[in-house]
Formats: C-alpha cells, structure tokens, sequence
C-alpha cells in the first residue's frame, strides 16, 4: 500500500504529467520536491503549478551552494570530464536531488518516491542507485518505464487534455535542463546528428561571432584545488560560478556539441553550454601544472576517465567514487596559487600561474646558462632507458 509519494518534480512536461498520473494510479497524495539548483526559474511560480495540478505538498529548498560545494567542486578536483568532452553537469545534480527527496520521503513517512526519468536515458538509473543506496528499502516508481505514453508528442497532448501547463510544444519539443553549471539540450530535432542546433536555442552561451572583440584577462584564486576568488575578491562558491558563467558567457565560451554513450547502451546527441564549468576545467588544470609532481599528476589523470564514468553512470555515492576522491582531495593540499586567463571568442587561454607551492624550478627550466643541470648525465639515461628496444636487435 503506498499512501504517499515524494516525486523530483522541476515544473517540465514529464513531471507535470506524472503529478496527476500517479495521483490517479496509486490514489496517494503526491509530495513534488523541487531543488534550486540555478535554474534561474520562479520556483515559487513553479511551487504554485505543483499543487494546481494536483500534488497535496510542494518543497522547494535552496540547494545551490552545497550544489557547488559539495559537487561541483568536488568533481573539478578530479578533473572529470566524460568521453573527453562532457564536463557532467546533468550527472552531477542528481544524486543532491534524490539525496534530498529520501530526507523529506523520511520526513513525510513516504513509502515511496519518483521521478520524471524516461526509460531510455541515464537519469534513471542516477536517481535509483542513490536512492537505493541511502535507503535500500524505498519503493521507486518510474512513470516512463509505466504508463502508456510513448513519446513527449503524447505527453504534450495529454497535458493539453488536462489543463496542464507546460512550456514544451510540438514544434520544440527538445528537452531542457538548467542548473548553476550548465544548460543541456536533447532530443526532438537534436536527434539528427548531422544537423546544426538552431541559433536561438542558446540561453547562457553569446554565439562567438558576437562576443567583444577585445578580450578579457581574469585571475582565479585557489586553494587546495577549490577556486576561492576571481581577480581577487573572494566569493562563495555559487557567486563565483555564477560570476564566472556571466563573466565566460559573454565571451562565447563553453559550448559543446556531442554524441555521447549512455548507460543504458544508447548513443545519444546532446548540446551543453558550460562557460564557468569550462573556464574552471582549464584553470584548475593550469594550477596543477605547477604544483602536482609528475607521477602524482599522470596517477592522477590516469583515473579521469574511472572517476568521469561513476558520476556519469551514477554512482556518487558509490564506495569506489568516495575512495577516488578521497585520494584526489589528499593529493590536492598544494593546489594553491593564481591562473590567469584571457577570454575572447569562444577560447579560453591560460597566460600564467603562479604558486607559493610551485615545483617549477627556473634554474633548472632554462635554456641559458646555468650551474644546477649537468647535461652529460642526459646521455646515461638515454641508454639506460633504450637498452630494451636494443634488446630485439641484439637477439638478431
């Protein structure tokens, strides 16, 4: 018997529809839980909307800074990015909104919590493992895998049935999701790979052609892996990457365009705008550059593609993610100092570092005169490291 079901609600045609859904299939009073991320939406307007459609409770909590503190960053320790090109900004809100959905469906006494996840796509099984991982007992419904709609074009014309407001129409019916990091498009006429996405479906992101042609040179502060300031005004974690999307944005940075491979063994075309996201990649990337030991560093990239793989297939809270970044976050104690960046027309460019824990050693660095490096000690190496690949000539 479930009497109460707490849905990850965002106020989208999916969502919307599953409110009065599952309301009528299960006869229980649906919780919609919607989480701040930065979506940059009237939550209050979307609150209202949640209870006229039908949910008996609506909560909607500011989870923006532990959004980026305690995932953003902690995934920009690890320089993740998946497939080379997708910095994760859907994968990593999951796991905070289905962590928050198991605190209120504890709080609400809830058998039962849901979500808007079609059967096809990643998000599903996101949701599920942390649910399942925080609470092993929970009762998961997923309305996709369930009720006899099978396309968004139904769902549309469902919604239109019963009054239910929604922003998607049958002429753009590619699906969005917003959040602090990130903007992603998917779906609808996106699902043809070879064609380009229309120039005005971009919400965060200038087109390059556009942006100022004269560029803009930033500093970012860091501290133990954790950018802290922009040219030296130190902010919380979710101004400055909302300092730093506006900042990024304007000069045309950050969009990428991919066919990626999900989870469940689909290939998928999916269009994201990540400008702080990417300025922070390359920055982060800059300051390690200086302060990391060679080993530690090739170690370290050596797990991006394991690390990237675990938020992008789900498992944050996973044993072997916590155990990756508990090395990374060890590793990252002398990630501290100073990148600076030059922003113009979509590129972003590193033009210096600088750290109080820097390796780089000028003596030994430099193509002039110096007394620190003897170069015939060179010459012993070589050999010493080429005595394998002579190996096969002397056998001949």
């Amino acid at each position: 018997m479930i009497s109460k079901i707490v849905l990850a609600y965002s106020g989208g045609l999916d969502t919307s529809v599953a409110i009065k859904w599952l309301k009528e299939k299960f006869k229980a009073k649906i919780i919609a839980f919607c989480a701040d991320l930065g979506q940059g939406e009237d939550l209050e307007e979307v609150r209202k909307k949640a209870i006229k459609t039908g949910a008996s409770k609506a909560y909607i909590e500011d989870l923006r800074d532990e959004f980026v503190k305690d995932y953003i960053f902690p995934m920009l320790r690890a320089n993740a990015v998946y497939e080379g090109t997708y910095l994760l900004g859907t994968s990593i809100a999951r796991p905070l909104i289905a962590k928050k959905q198991i605190e209120i469906a504890k709080k609400e006494n809830a058998e039962a919590v849901a979500h808007g996840a079609t059967g096809k796509g990643n998000d599903q099984v996101r949701f599920e493992l942390t649910y399942y991982a925080l609470q092993p007992d929970i009762k998961v419904l997923a309305p996709w895998r369930e009720w006899p709609f099978d396309s968004r074009r139904s769902l549309i014309e469902y919604a239109e049935k019963n009054g239910i407001q929604v922003t998607a129409t049958k002429e753009k019916p590619y699906s969005i999701d917003r959040n602090l990091f990130h903007i992603s498009y998917e779906g609808g006429i996106l699902e043809d790979p070879w064609k380009e996405p229309p120039s005005d479906m971009f919400t965060m992101i200038t087109p390059p052609e556009k942006a100022p042609d004269k560029p803009v040179y930033i500093e970012i502060s860091y501290e133990k892996g954790n950018p802290v300031a922009i040219d030296n005004k130190r902010m919380s974690p979710a101004k400055l990457l909302e300092k730093l999307n506006l900042i990024a944005g304007s000069h045309g940075i950050g969009r990428v365009d991919v066919v990626e491979n999900r989870y469940v063994g689909i290939k998928s075309r999916g269009v994201y705008e990540t400008p702080g996201g990417t300025v922070l990649h390359i920055a982060h990337r800059a300051i390690e550059s200086i302060t990391l030991d060679r080993e530690i560093m090739h170690l370290k990239d050596s797990l991006i593609t394991k690390y990237s793989e675990l938020v992008y297939y789900g498992y944050w809270f996973s044993p072997e993610r916590i155990a990756l970044q508990n090395m990374i976050d060890n590793i990252q104690k002398d990630v501290t100092g100073i990148v600076r960046l030059k922003l113009y027309k979509g590129n972003c460019y590193v033009t210096g570092r600088k750290s109080p824990y820097s390796l780089y050693n000028t003596k030994l660095a430099t193509f002039e005169k110096e007394q620190v490096y003897n170069q015939k000690d060179a010459e012993g190496f070589i050999k010493i490291n080429a005595l394998r690949l002579k190996l096969p000539k002397f056998r001949s």
